[in-house]
């Protein structure tokens, strides 16, 4: 839990490092003319930050929340179809935050008119960066599971070895064969839950690095008629992707204080950023080549962990899985149901 915290903790201080990273003289006077123009009026928009802040803090708690409270409901239990169905919409939903939202967001930052030609629109440093951010999250999947799994089968010698030692003389082989294999059978059950617990912190990591970004550029935005139409573009955005990720954290099995802790980073970072984009609205300039080059990086980061996680660890480990490779009709309501997910929030693109 301490590694969890620190990985939320240095995504948070990334954002205060833009900040003072991407200050107003760095920037092109050709982009500060074009950051001007627009409706901006900084009283109006303050008012409409405020509201930002309580109703995105609000959508985030409930979208994350309700899979967490669906045991009180017995059709929404993980072991049901509806639940089934349920979470291959949060998977849409976060396949295409990844595709539709946070890719093309880097696109825009990194071939910005405001830097440089070369080497930034000679070279597709988006999707370059979001491959190895892939592959990076690839590998700390892997080595994680093995890292597990060399561990518990050590632990599962020595809890043999053991077992023989307080075996009683008269008790036969077929017995401790039956032990051997329920010890087996709890391993895997432990590494399946690991890896549930692995996808959940992962996931919430790339979701948390977008969400600082969003709501720092909110934050330091004074134009109000974009923020107005951002607000709930950004509830809807939250809600159905924290539906996703309490989907997550409701199959890794998390004790009560690690369940609060990963709730309150995911509702907190939205309007943390925004708090922090108002503080320093007068240092941050979105337009800056340093802005631009540090948050395009950041999405492009995070695209790749979102498609990665959502295709692989998401809709791959659910639809090969035994429960719907069984099951036609089940498998078919689930595509749908990813459909359904994926397609509402890529309308939602068009306004956040």
């Amino acid at each position: 839990m301490a590694s969890f915290l620190k990985f939320h903790v240095l995504s948070t201080f990334l954002a205060v490092i833009i900040i003072f990273l991407s200050s107003t003289p760095l920037a092109l006077a050709q982009c500060e003319a074009e950051s001007k123009n627009g409706c901006h009026d900084k009283t109006e928009s303050m008012k409409l930050k405020v509201i930002a802040i309580v109703t995105i803090l609000l959508a985030s708690m409930i979208g994350v929340c309700l899979p967490l409270f669906s045991r009180l409901m017995p059709a929404l239990r993980p072991d049901r179809d509806l639940f089934t169905v349920v979470k291959a919409f949060a998977s849409g939903v976060i396949l295409a935050t990844g595709y539709m939202h946070v890719l093309p967001d880097s696109f825009d930052d990194l071939m910005s008119e405001c830097l440089p030609e070369n080497p930034w629109r000679k070279f597709p440093f988006a999707t370059f960066v979001a491959m190895l951010s892939a592959v990076v999250t690839l590998m700390v999947d892997s080595f994680a599971m093995s890292i597990y799994k060399k561990y518990s089968a050590k632990a599962l010698v020595v809890g043999d070895s053991d077992g023989e030692r307080l075996e009683n003389a008269n008790v036969q082989v077929d017995n401790f064969g039956h032990g051997h294999d329920h010890a087996l059978k709890k391993n895997e059950i432990s590494s399946q839950l690991l890896r549930h617990r692995v996808i959940a912190q992962v996931l919430e990591l790339g979701i948390v690095v977008h969400s600082v970004v969003i709501g720092l550029a909110m934050g330091a935005s004074d134009n109000q008629c974009t923020i107005r139409s951002l607000i709930a573009a950004l509830c809807f955005h939250q809600m159905f992707e924290g539906m996703g990720l309490g989907g997550c954290i409701l199959q890794a099995e998390f004790e009560f204080k690690m369940k609060a802790i990963m709730v309150f980073f995911f509702s907190a970072t939205t309007p943390l950023g925004i708090v922090l984009g108002i503080g320093l609205s007068k240092v941050y300039s979105e337009t800056s080549p340093t802005a631009l080059i540090v948050v395009g990086l950041l999405n492009a980061c995070s695209a790749g962990l979102l498609n990665y996680m959502a295709l692989v660890d998401l809709l791959a480990a659910e639809f090969m899985g035994p429960k719907l490779q069984t099951n036609m009709k089940l498998q078919a309501w689930s595509y749908v149901s990813v459909l359904l997910g994926a397609g509402f929030m890529s309308l939602m693109a068009k306004w956040a």
